[in-house]
């Protein structure tokens, strides 16, 4: 799957769920560091994919950069909360209280 999604981005055809689909593909795969950077390019492209910024979160975690997992999460939680998505509000508040409570925030 990731090789036929890289071959579409080689081509041209970048948007937001092409970016999502390799984030999450590399996140799946271990690679947080390259899911991260498909991800950020991600939400830049739409800044309301509340499903985005969570797998950011999850692949900046995942790869050690906690303050930036943050960050994504609290950005996360301003688009689902403009989106209505209730469901990936609640899944990054949980994220954040445990990421604030393991880092003592």
């Amino acid at each position: 799957m990731l090789e036929s999604l890289e071959k579409m981005l080689a081509k041209g055809m970048d948007n937001s769920m092409l970016r999502f689909g390799l984030g999450k593909g590399y996140l799946d795969a271990g690679d947080a560091a390259r899911a991260a950077d498909h991800l950020q390019r991600c939400v830049e492209q739409d800044p309301i994919y509340s499903a985005a910024w969570k797998l950011l979160g999850k692949a900046l975690q995942a790869d050690g950069n906690l303050n930036g997992a943050r960050h994504a999460w609290e950005q996360g939680l301003i688009a689902a909360q403009a989106h209505g998505d209730k469901q990936a509000e609640k899944e990054m508040t949980v994220f954040l209280r445990k990421l604030n409570k393991q880092t003592g925030a």
